[in-house]
């Protein structure tokens, strides 16, 4: 009697083993996506060292992560290679005072994201963070018919957008050749006009008023003339009276 109950005891057995080898254990569902970090995707394209210290001393690198977070539209970074920080003319950066670092920084951030595709077809200018599409803070995007190259324009920089370290909404990592230099940069500063009492024109129908110390004619100032004939009567005069005493002796 045993034998037949553990016969029927395996055959339950080996009925119920497909299906539990058949539930295999769900893969966990993924998490929250953790912040973006800016460091790394530099860090990783291996080639960015200078804008990364400028970012860090503008302080604009703990700025764009919130910046970012507040923003629905996502945002879009061009990164200077460190070629073309070397290749910039010597004294460029350290001529620059501390806000023009920080506007330089943000020329290269776009507050919206763009893909490729979407830069090859942007209406320009686009703005930036720097202060708008109007004026020299705007920057113009371009793309070769037939081919993947966008190009941008600062309008003094043009240069070439040669990879994407991160194309992903909601943020786009693209690198360039060039470091975009506003136009505004490369223009010189209006001269200062001098201080100093203006000259007003003369009213018709009078003299000009001669100045304090004029000289006459002759060269000399009134006041020398004055004093010149003060001088030549009172030398006349005591010539007088020498020859009036002389005509006694």
């Amino acid at each position: 009697m045993a034998a037949p109950l553990i016969l029927l005891s395996l055959t339950h057995l080996l009925f119920l083993l497909p299906s539990t080898l058949s539930q295999t254990p769900s893969a966990p569902a993924p998490g929250p996506a953790g912040p973006i970090n800016l460091t790394a995707i530099l860090v990783q394209g291996g080639q960015y060292s200078a804008f990364l210290r400028l970012l860090n001393q503008t302080q604009v690198l703990t700025q764009l992560p919130n910046q970012l977070n507040n923003s629905n539209q996502g945002m879009t970074l061009l990164a200077p290679t460190d070629n073309a920080f070397q290749n910039l003319p010597s004294g460029t950066l350290n001529g620059l005072s501390e806000d023009k670092k920080v506007k330089l920084v943000l020329y290269h951030v776009l507050p919206k994201y763009y893909s490729l595709e979407d830069l090859d077809s942007v209406s320009n200018p686009v703005p930036t963070q720097a202060g708008g599409s109007k004026g020299s803070l705007g920057l113009n995007f371009s793309g070769r018919a037939n081919s993947n190259q966008v190009n941008v324009s600062s309008g003094v920089v043009d240069t070439q957008i040669t990879n994407a370290l991160r194309q992903q909404f909601p943020f786009a990592v693209y690198s360039v050749d060039k470091v975009l230099l506003p136009s505004e940069f490369s223009e010189a500063p209006a001269p200062e006009s001098e201080s100093g009492p203006s000259s007003s024109p003369p009213v018709a129908g009078k003299p000009a008023k001669a100045p304090s110390g004029a000289e006459d004619g002759d060269g000399t100032s009134p006041a020398k003339n004055g004093g010149g004939r003060t001088v030549d009567m009172g030398v006349g005069l005591v010539g007088g009276v020498v020859l009036f005493c002389m005509a006694f002796l």
